[in-house]
């Protein structure tokens, strides 16, 4: 199984920290963000990950080749930031011989359990299928709205009057036809590029399992303290 991590983005919102090191080597319990992703990829069977990179990617080639784990991983260097979309469409031969294959963000921490989303993936026969959760933010997230089929049936990046409290998590699973939506030639973002021209024919996965974006220091604190609380009561991570 095959996956994309998005890691060139500049972390603006991280610095200082930032301003030394990229986000996805930010410190989360003793280990960079960065080895709980590729912790979580080895436990789920997937083994081949192409990653961005922009923002210090000296730093993240060397902690890769470092860290102790068997994925075959390449890097994709983008001296101009392609946007989310652009990545994908930029590699779209490293999954083309692929039936489906995963979406990361660096950014996030999380032990979902991707080997279940994948099921329920499968399950549906969909082209596309996206992870959510419950959120008391849905001004600040992008908002799904699903049918009894668990067909989003609506999308929407920051609504001012949300439609559901389901919020994109990030995380997806794609077939390569979906690859040709996005366009050859412009940055473009999945979020408010992509995912609005596959409402009615993407599915949403909820889940309860733990996810956080990294977005601020006060993400990074919460993050922290949360994830040592779930360390210490589930021995699986």
């Amino acid at each position: 199984m095959k996956a994309f991590l998005l890691a060139a983005g500049l972390g603006t919102r991280l610095k200082p920290i930032t301003n030394s090191i990229p986000k996805c080597l930010v410190d989360i319990c003793g280990k960079p963000l960065l080895g709980w992703w590729i912790d979580l990829f080895q436990k789920h069977a997937i083994n081949k990950v192409l990653i961005n990179l922009h923002h210090f990617s000296e730093q993240v080639i060397y902690f890769i080749e470092s860290y102790n784990h068997n994925l075959s991983i390449e890097y994709f260097y983008e001296e101009r930031l392609l946007g989310s979309g652009g990545t994908l469409r930029a590699n779209k031969d490293f999954v083309k011989e692929e039936s489906s294959f995963f979406i990361c963000y660096a950014d996030n921490l999380t032990n979902y359990n991707l080997t279940e989303f994948f099921n329920f993936h499968k399950s549906k026969m969909s082209d596309f299928s996206m992870s959510l959760f419950k959120t008391d933010q849905p001004t600040a997230k992008g908002i799904a709205l699903l049918n009894s089929d668990n067909v989003i049936i609506d999308f929407e990046e920051k609504p001012k009057k949300p439609k559901s409290e389901m919020a994109n998590a990030g995380i997806y699973i794609s077939s390569p036809r979906i690859l040709d939506f996005i366009p050859n030639d412009q940055t473009t973002d999945i979020g408010f590029d992509l995912l609005p021209k596959l409402v009615g024919r993407m599915t949403g996965w909820k889940t309860s399992d733990y996810l956080i974006d990294i977005g601020t220091y006060k993400d990074l604190e919460k993050a922290k303290i949360e994830w040592e609380k779930i360390l210490k009561g589930n021995n699986e991570l």
